[in-house]
C-alpha cells in the first residue's frame, strides 16, 4: 500500500540555534540520536537525502513540517509562522530538483496547514483541525489529491492529529488510551469510509509510530514501558525498531515523524 512503500526520506541535521529557543536541550545528545535515527532510515532501504544545518533557520530539522508526498506528488505545506518560510521553499527545491517530484502550491492565504496534522491512511486522508491547521488547509490537501476521501478532525488539545493517531500498519490504527485519544478514534471512524483495526496502547506518547515498508519504527522501552511491552506481545509479523529522539521530542508539536519527510517516486508522474 502506498502509505507504507517509500523510496526516500529528506532529512536535516540540527543547527546549534534551535538551543536559542529550548535552552534545556542537550545539543550533543540530540546530534546523536538524530544520527541514530537517520542511520535506521537507511538500514531499512530509504535513500537518504541529508541536509547540512542552517543557523538561520533553527526548526529546520522537522522536515516533515513543511510538506507532505503521496503518489509521488507533493503538497507543499503553509506553516503559521512566518520566520519558517526559508525552511518550505528549501524542501520545495529538494523535492524537485533531488526527487523529481510535482510540486502542489496552497494558494489561498488564509491557510494553515502542518505536515504531522496529515494522516494518510493509504485509503484516505484525515486534517487535524489544530492551532497549526485549519479548515482551509483541509480544502488544500482534499484539492490536491482529489482521488482520495479528506475529512477533517477537530483536534482540542494542543497536540498534531498523528501524536494522537498514526499508521501501524497496513490499514491498522495506532492510538493511546486517554479519553481525548477515544475521543479522537470515534471521531475518525465516523468519517472513515474504510474500517480499520484498532491498535490501542497504554501510553498516548507511543501513539504516534512510523510504519515504513515493512517496519515499524517507535520510541524507546525507556520512553514508553508499558506500550513497548504490548507492541512486542500483539506485532509478529512485521520487524520491530526502536528510536530514540528524546531530546528533539521536549521541542513543542515534535514527533517521531517530524524528524523526516517520506516520499516515494513514482514510475509514472501523473498530470497536474
Amino acid at each position: 500500500m502506498s502509505t507504507s512503500r517509500y523510496t526516500h526520506a529528506v532529512v536535516s541535521r540540527i543547527p546549534h540555534s534551535l538551543r536559542e529557543h529550548h535552552p534545556s536541550l542537550d545539543y550533543d545528545k540530540a546530534k546523536r540520536q538524530h544520527e541514530n535515527y537517520v542511520r535506521i532510515l537507511r538500514d531499512i532501504g530509504l535513500d537518504v537525502i541529508e541536509m547540512p544545518p542552517d543557523e538561520n533557520t533553527p526548526w529546520s530539522v522537522f522536515v516533515d513540517d513543511t510538506a507532505f508526498v503521496c503518489n509521488g506528488t507533493a503538497i507543499i505545506t503553509k506553516l503559521s509562522e512566518p520566520d519558517r518560510a526559508k525552511e518550505v521553499d528549501i524542501i520545495r527545491a529538494v523535492l524537485k530538483k533531488e526527487i523529481g517530484l510535482p510540486i502542489v502550491e496552497v494558494s489561498n492565504k488564509s491557510a494553515k496547514l502542518h505536515g504531522s496534522d496529515i494522516l494518510f491512511t493509504g485509503r484516505e486522508f484525515f486534517i487535524g483541525i489544530t492551532k497549526w491547521t485549519n479548515e482551509s488547509g483541509a480544502v488544500a490537501v482534499a484539492s490536491a489529491f482529489p482521488e482520495y476521501p479528506c475529512a477533517p478532525i477537530k483536534v482540542k488539545e494542543n497536540k498534531h492529529l498523528k501524536t494522537i493517531v498514526s499508521m501501524a500498519g497496513p490499514d491498522v490504527m495506532c492510538v493511546g488510551s486517554s479519553e481525548e485519544s477515544k475521543h479522537i478514534l470515534k471521531l475518525l471512524e465516523q468519517e472513515a469510509t474504510y474500517s480499520y483495526q484498532i491498535l490501542t496502547l497504554p501510553e498516548d506518547e507511543a501513539a504516534n509510530v512510523m510504519y515504513i515498508n515493512g517496519t515499524l519504527l517507535h520510541r524507546s522501552a525507556k520512553e514508553i514501558p508499558k506500550s513497548f511491552k504490548v507492541l512486542n506481545e500483539k506485532i509478529s509479523d512485521i520487524s520491530l525498531q526502536s528510536v530514540d529522539i528524546s531530546e528533539l521530542l521536549k521541542c513543542d508539536g515534535v514527533n517521531l515523524n517530524s524528524c523526516c519527510l517520506l516520499a516515494r517516486r513514482a514510475k509514472h508522474i501523473r498530470n497536474l
